[in-house]
């Protein structure tokens, strides 16, 4: 069931490390480039409320199976894009199968696990991930360095047919809805329309592409056809994601709570091999190598998660994480083309394993209170809360880096080192806000799963 986050987690930090060598080759600026990584993450978004609808009217097996296969078609359509419009509606593609597989993957595994081993799980189910990410910013470097970039989306086809083949020999097919309910297709365009036009309107915002009017326009569409979802949602039957599941507390927190985590760790991976090629001047591989630190932070929570929270409970876990995670992303902004690079190293592995351990903590407990009839609805609306905060991050990490060049009279082609500091101080103090949610959860909470 990990293995979509595997593939997810590795296109990501590779596309991360090889964005300077594709923007060369496209010719482009590199800051525009973060148009492929939103599209891909949009395309998640959009599409990722069919998820639970699908699962529960054709069976989450088959649906997984077909959305890995889709994934990698799109992973080869993206190595074979001549242009960035061709990049754009490749990552727009290869996103259609990104909505289906991840959430799908965790309905078969929140339906087959008892609550007493939840926290095992989720740890297991986050070591492919984590293995992802590791791997991803050496594939890069690598492949940047010795051939072409391309290869970079290539190299998702072989673990697409390995992850298929998997789900087909180990996966059992869970239960189907008895009485599949209708598709509630004013809810999905309403959805869609307002997540396009609200990402469409941040990513265009003040990058001289689009007029300002039009920027306003779209974000004030946006939010207009979220608020008559959220009333079509009061009235209707059967909504394609029922909003009333956040009732319950700790899934409310899981969505709304680690939603500022989860725009940094959007953020990060995108400045971080930026600033360490374009601001200090190192290879691919170098900055593969040094950036690979955060994901070896996070696969170090493995060893320590039960026992952490077993010791202080999930809410002190989640409150002093939270202010490591914080202070961590603020302590990037110190970096300097004379730091050394073993500060850089350790400094970004254990930002890693305290920004993993919340995400485990939060990912353990948010399903805790959700009836297994409603279980699809709360993995695709928690998946879609997290790559709309991811993608909220990468056009966040690139407007603040932006803002900051142009403060210093220099240009998107020309960065240094200087313009991605304030954006790493900014991200830091976002990561505060999930302490509001997480101060108001229970001492006892999650006592079960222990």
């Amino acid at each position: 069931m990990a293995s979509p986050l595997f593939l997810q987690n590795l296109d990501t930090s590779v596309m991360a490390t090889a964005l300077p060598s594709i923007a060369e080759s496209l010719k482009v600026p590199p800051l525009h480039l973060n148009l492929a990584i939103t599209s891909y993450l949009l395309s998640l978004a959009v599409f990722l409320p069919v998820s639970g609808w699908l699962a529960d009217r054709l069976g989450a097996k088959r649906v997984f199976c077909l959305a890995i296969a889709f994934f990698s078609l799109g992973s080869a359509l993206c190595g074979a894009a001549s242009s960035l419009p061709e990049l754009v509606l490749f990552r727009v593609l290869q996103g259609l199968g990104g909505a289906m597989m991840v959430p799908v993957g965790r309905l078969i595994l929140l339906r087959s696990v008892p609550p007493s081993q939840m926290i095992s799980a989720m740890v297991w189910f986050t070591v492919p991930p984590v293995i992802g990410r590791m791997a991803g910013p050496l594939f890069g470097g690598a492949i940047v360095t010795m051939t072409s970039w391309r290869w970079i989306f290539f190299v998702n086809i072989p673990f697409g047919m390995l992850a298929i083949f998997l789900a087909l020999a180990f996966v059992s097919d869970t239960e189907e809805a008895a009485e599949p309910v209708p598709f509630d297709t004013k809810g999905f365009f309403l959805l869609a329309m307002g997540l396009s036009a609200l990402l469409g309107a941040l990513e265009t915002a003040g990058r001289a592409v689009v007029p300002t009017w039009v920027s306003l326009l779209g974000a004030g569409l946006g939010s207009l056809a979220l608020l008559l979802y959220y009333l079509h949602g009061r009235r209707q039957a059967h909504p394609i994601i029922d909003l009333s599941i956040l009732n319950f507390r700790t899934f409310r927190t899981n969505v709304v709570g680690g939603m500022p985590l989860r725009i940094a760790i959007g953020a990060s991976p995108f400045l971080l091999p930026l600033m360490l090629q374009l601001g200090f001047g190192l290879s691919p591989l170098e900055s593969g190598l040094l950036t690979v630190a955060t994901a070896i932070g996070g696969l170090a929570t493995r060893v320590v998660m039960k026992r952490v929270i077993r010791g202080f409970g999930f809410r002190q876990l989640l409150i002093g994480a939270t202010v490591l995670t914080s202070l961590f992303y603020i302590s990037y902004s110190q970096f300097s083309p004379s730091t050394p690079h073993l500060l850089m190293f350790c400094t970004m592995m254990m930002g890693g394993l305290v920004n993993s351990m919340c995400m485990v903590a939060l990912g353990a407990l948010g399903f805790t209170e959700i009836p297994k009839t409603r279980m699809s609805h709360a993995t695709a609306l928690s998946s879609m809360a997290q790559q709309l905060s991811v993608s909220f991050g990468v056009v966040l990490g690139a407007s603040l880096v932006s803002a900051v060049t142009w403060w210093h009279g220099g240009d998107a082609l020309h960065l240094q080192a200087r313009d991605f500091s304030p954006a790493f101080v900014v991200v830091g103090l976002l990561t505060m806000l999930s302490l509001y949610s997480f101060v108001q959860l229970h001492p006892k909470e999650g006592a079960g799963l222990h």
